[in-house]
């Protein structure tokens, strides 16, 4: 088994993000908060955005339904910046190690809302590296639907079976698997680092 591709997801890969730490930070109670990211801006409601809904729309959805919770939805995407807490450094130097290597196509597979993207463009260099990316805001599906992933392997002519795909939602693992794409479920950089040293994929 040769792998000829690699494609990372980013969220939780490569990127900390995380909505608690912003939210934290305007409602300090972590019950309180928990209920709230659980009840109202759930991550179904967000997966809606990765999928293609506008913020606009989404916004006002939920602002109809729980009008006494204005400030805290519409904070969900002005301050969202506040929920990525940088790259995950480990993660990162691999991805720095296989791309100078020069032996696989590297490429994302994210769900990502098209309206906030650009601007993580802007905040991380590394998302400048791969040798193309989709974007589920952008394609208007995201994972673990089977249409994606049928678009990243047409768009960049991959193989599945000469293909791994890291995330580290177990989800959107078991999908990419049952397409026949190598996949591991992304734990931690270390975790990572064995596994494609596992597949030959890493020296």
């Amino acid at each position: 088994m040769k792998i000829n591709k690699i494609i990372f997801d980013l969220g939780g890969v490569l990127i900390d993000w995380n909505p608690d730490y912003m939210y934290k930070k305007i409602i300090q109670d972590e019950n309180q908060r928990k209920w709230f990211l659980e009840n109202i801006c759930t991550s179904d409601w967000n997966e809606a955005q990765d999928g293609g809904r506008s913020i606009e729309e989404a916004n006002k959805l939920l602002i109809t339904s729980f009008p006494e919770y204005k400030e805290l939805i519409l904070a969900y995407y002005a301050r969202w910046e506040e929920m990525l807490n940088g790259s995950i450094k480990g993660t990162v130097e691999i991805f720095r190690t296989l791309k100078s290597q020069q032996k696989h196509g590297i490429y994302a597979l994210t769900n990502w809302s098209a309206e906030t993207f650009p601007r993580a463009l802007e905040l991380f260099d590394f998302l400048h590296w791969f040798d193309g990316r989709v974007v589920s805001g952008e394609e208007k599906t995201r994972k673990p639907f089977k249409e994606i992933y049928d678009i990243i392997i047409s768009r960049f002519n991959l193989i599945p079976t000469e293909t791994v795909f890291i995330d580290d939602n177990l989800r959107n693992i078991q999908a990419a698997q049952s397409l026949g794409i190598i996949s591991i479920h992304f734990q931690s950089p270390e975790q990572l680092r064995k596994e494609l040293i596992d597949l030959n994929v890493l020296a």
